[in-house]
């Protein structure tokens, strides 16, 4: 148990003692020496000014009447908590391509303290922490603070959308429902009120987004669930058909181990190839990642997805035809 650790026990086990508590008790629970004990005793009554009271005879406890009203200052996690939350922010940093480095930047700055603190040295390698975005496309960061503001708000928002398979323009006015980080890009989840429906937005194809003064139209959880979450990928829908994918033995070691969607079935064949089924709605992204396992993954069924893909792996093999 580390310092930081030690501190945060002694504190509740002296709150919550009726008793004072013995010194051979404290070692016992706190898994330490007796001067540890006497260390970690004094850094709580003279640093953090706890209304410690009592001896190495009698024991120790907290002042009658202030027990209830001291708690420990500032941010006290153990060191495990702390890596996890460091590792969250760093991510968080280097994925939102900074527009999220302004906000996090005093969170960084307390946890690398707290860490460098608890390890005796003068500055924490965060440098150790390695966070790799993947594909990660760029955002307008006026654009994404309207979005996460309109989303947290709960704020009507009004835009104009660059469609990536189109190109098309058009004018958007939503209610924000959700805002999704999926495959190091974000997401917009609302709903149009043009269209009246759901829809997804890539946030880098907003354009001029401006948060409005009417209050966003709430959907239920279990709608925006069944409609966002329901079929494969981000643009999901609801689900039209279950696709089954056949991987081979090499490539069943990888796939037996992701997770594609919530709702998908596996198995593992007796000659060593692993056979997939998801929910699927748009088809687009399906096929971008069975071909991504090339000659290792097969699409049984439906027809109709097969053909798809043949076409797509068709076009793809005519481009090295070409002299």
């Amino acid at each position: 148990m580390d310092k930081i650790e030690r501190i945060t026990a002694l504190h509740r086990i002296l709150k919550a003692a009726r008793y004072p508590v013995t010194v051979k008790r404290l070692q016992e629970e706190l898994g330490c020496s007796r001067a540890t004990v006497y260390r970690d005793l004094a850094y709580l009554r003279d640093a953090l000014m706890a209304p410690v009271e009592g001896d190495g005879e009698a024991g120790f406890r907290y002042q009658a009447g202030e027990s209830e009203r001291f708690e420990l200052p500032g941010l006290w996690l153990s060191s495990e908590e702390l890596y996890a939350l460091l590792a969250a922010q760093q991510l968080l940093v280097r994925t939102g391509g900074g527009v999220l480095s302004g906000a996090l930047a005093p969170l960084q700055k307390r946890i690398e303290g707290l860490l460098a603190d608890h390890a005796g040295v003068a500055q924490w390698p965060v440098e150790r922490v390695r966070v790799i975005p993947h594909r990660g496309r760029r955002l307008d960061e006026a654009s994404f603070r309207a979005v996460a503001s309109a989303v947290l708000e709960r704020k009507q928002l009004a835009f104009e959308y660059r469609a990536r398979s189109t190109d098309e323009r058009t004018r958007r006015t939503v209610s924000p429902q959700r805002i999704t980080h999926y495959r190091d890009n974000w997401y917009l989840d609302a709903w149009d009120h043009e269209r009246r429906a759901l829809r997804s937005f890539a946030v880098d194809r907003v354009v001029g987004a401006r948060v409005l003064e009417e209050p966003a139209q709430d959907l239920d959880n279990a709608e925006l669930n069944q409609h966002l979450a329901s079929s494969y990928g981000i643009f999901s829908g609801e689900p039209k058909g279950w696709a089954t994918i056949m991987f081979s033995p090499k490539a069943a070691r990888w796939v037996a181990d992701e997770q594609w969607h919530s709702k998908q079935e596996g198995r593992h064949l007796p000659d060593g190839r692993y056979e997939l089924k998801v929910p699927y709605s748009v088809s687009r992204e399906l096929l971008m990642d069975i071909l991504h396992y090339g000659a290792d993954a097969e699409i049984i069924e439906p027809a109709v997805l097969r053909e798809q893909a043949k076409s797509l792996l068709e076009l793809a093999l005519s481009n090295y035809g070409r002299k």
